[in-house]
């Protein structure tokens, strides 16, 4: 089976430095079902070609020196006994191809060049083709796989039998693949969809798959139309298994919201890359925090632990508590922040407690400051007087810090209609003004002062994406410098 990759970058032999496989010479690798060899047909300045050839062995592919990995798992096994050696494994890209580009490209696949560092950062002209890829489902899954990850797809259908074109079209596709997009990315959407697109995979798979997909397919999985399908393609069809890669992509989704950070038009070819909206609204909320001097910080809602992650790294923070309704994304956030290998005095620092916003609870009294970063808009309107009263009025911290989606910016996202909500999950989305109503009254209620300010550019029409408040009590922010600057606050919002 073969797959080129080739670029027009120049100089485009700079290929080979990302790949870390020199364009004058043959390279080969063992596999456990036969032997992989990667030559390049073409090495010049305005144009490199990598060929990545895959010679299978069926004896070994059906058990003999490949062991139990060689036994094949798939939808719909064929039950022909010759089947195990005389096949389309030799020929037809498959799991087989995508397993050889993990072991071959490895430290491609990570992005990491220690020769063109920043080479690997950059999108850089690429062509792919495939020109035997067995295609359960024909090219227009082809092209619903990869065009939403900025590849133009070129997916023909190769016949039974060139010379009767009555017999129709084979299961088999020619596949071209051409786009701007990172090396890195290229070679993870490959390592996850050849699999899926076949459908069948070449050892048994097991949970562990779940984490190989999920560390693939960071970045783009998560939001992409036909994630079910490829969660479940690329998992063969296991459901339990299925089910929790859904699950942990759903969280993956929830703490990475909302989607598209840059507002259509904004950003030019050439122009410097901004940082993500998410990640400048947790500057934001780590800014607020230290300027309150909270010590002793609560993570309401905290998800899979985005926030808590930049909050442990931070020494100033003696005491940090993430509490969620999900134990999953508790796992998660345990997970993330690696506890189990953490030293035990930078252990003893973080606690994870299962807990619901709209329910009191003692555990959470007594601390400096609390966050709700993206959080309320998740929460049943009716539900809200609860949540205010567990937080604002039982918990009480001297400092909260909220964030929440300005509903006059969706406009801005290309996709996002009128009525419609930047996350599934939201129950409501605000305006400024309706915001800074919120804000106005819980501060009254709970003798809360509080500021607003936005998070992101602000749209001169339609303010910034995010908008946040910070709330001091009253018996620890009553200077006039902290209610005049109040007072701008809400009155720029509104």
């Amino acid at each position: 089976m073969l797959l080129t990759l080739t670029t027009t970058h120049r100089p485009a032999t700079d290929l080979g430095y990302l790949l870390v496989k020199h364009p004058d010479r043959v390279h080969s690798f063992e596999l456990p079902v036969g032997a992989a060899h990667v030559v390049y047909p073409e090495a010049d300045e305005r144009r490199c070609t990598a060929a990545l050839l895959v010679d299978v062995d069926p004896l070994r592919l059906a058990g003999g020196r490949g062991g139990g990995r060689g036994r094949s798992q798939s939808a719909a096994p064929d039950t022909f006994t010759l089947s195990q050696y005389v096949n389309d494994r030799p020929y037809a890209a498959s799991s087989l191809l995508s397993s050889a580009l993990a072991k071959v490209f490895r430290s491609a696949l990570r992005g990491e060049s220690r020769d063109r560092p920043e080479l690997a950062a950059a999108p850089i002209p690429l062509q792919v083709r495939v020109p035997v890829l067995r295609c359960r489902g024909g090219s227009d899954l082809a092209s619903r796989v990869f065009a939403p990850l900025g590849w133009a797809v070129t997916a023909v259908p190769i016949p039974l039998d060139e010379t009767h074109p009555g017999w129709g079209d084979s299961r088999y596709v020619d596949l071209t693949l051409t786009g701007t997009l990172r090396l890195a990315d290229a070679l993870n959407h490959l390592y996850v969809l050849l699999p899926v697109l076949d459908d069948a995979k070449h050892y048994w798979v097991a949970p562990d798959e779940i984490d190989k997909l999920l560390r693939a397919g960071a970045g783009w999985l998560s939001d992409h139309p036909e994630r079910a399908t490829i969660t479940r393609r690329y998992l063969a069809h296991q459901r339990a298994l299925a089910g929790e890669a859904m699950a942990r992509l759903a969280e993956q989704q929830l703490a990475e919201e909302p989607p598209p950070d840059s507002v259509a038009g904004e950003e030019h070819a050439g122009a410097p890359r901004q940082p993500s909206l998410a990640l400048r609204r947790r500057e934001a909320v780590l800014a607020a925090l230290e300027a309150s001097g909270a010590t002793r910080v609560l993570d309401l809602g905290c998800g899979p632990g985005a926030l808590l992650s930049a909050l442990v790294g931070d020494r100033r923070y003696t005491e940090i508590v993430g509490t969620d309704v999900s134990t999953q994304a508790l796992t998660l956030a345990a997970r993330r922040l690696r506890l189990d290998r953490l030293p035990e005095r930078q252990r003893d620092r973080i606690r994870l407690w299962q807990s619901a916003l709209t329910y009191r609870d003692d555990r959470l009294r007594g601390y400096d400051a609390a966050v709700l970063m993206e959080v309320i808009e998740h929460v049943d309107p009716p539900r809200l007087p609860a949540l205010e009263d567990a937080v604002f009025g039982h918990a009480r911290p001297a400092t909260v810090v909220v964030t929440t989606p300005n509903a006059e910016h969706n406009v801005r996202y290309e996709g996002l209609g009128a009525g419609r909500f930047r996350h599934a999950d939201h129950r409501f989305e605000w305006t400024r003004a309706e915001f800074a109503a919120w804000v106005d009254r819980v501060a009254a209620a709970y003798g809360y002062t509080a500021s607003i300010r936005g998070v992101g550019d602000d749209d001169p029409e339609v303010g910034p994406p995010t908008q946040l408040a910070m709330f001091r009590t009253v018996a620890t922010g009553t200077t006039v410098e902290t209610d005049t600057a109040a007072a701008a606050g809400l009155a720029e919002a509104r």
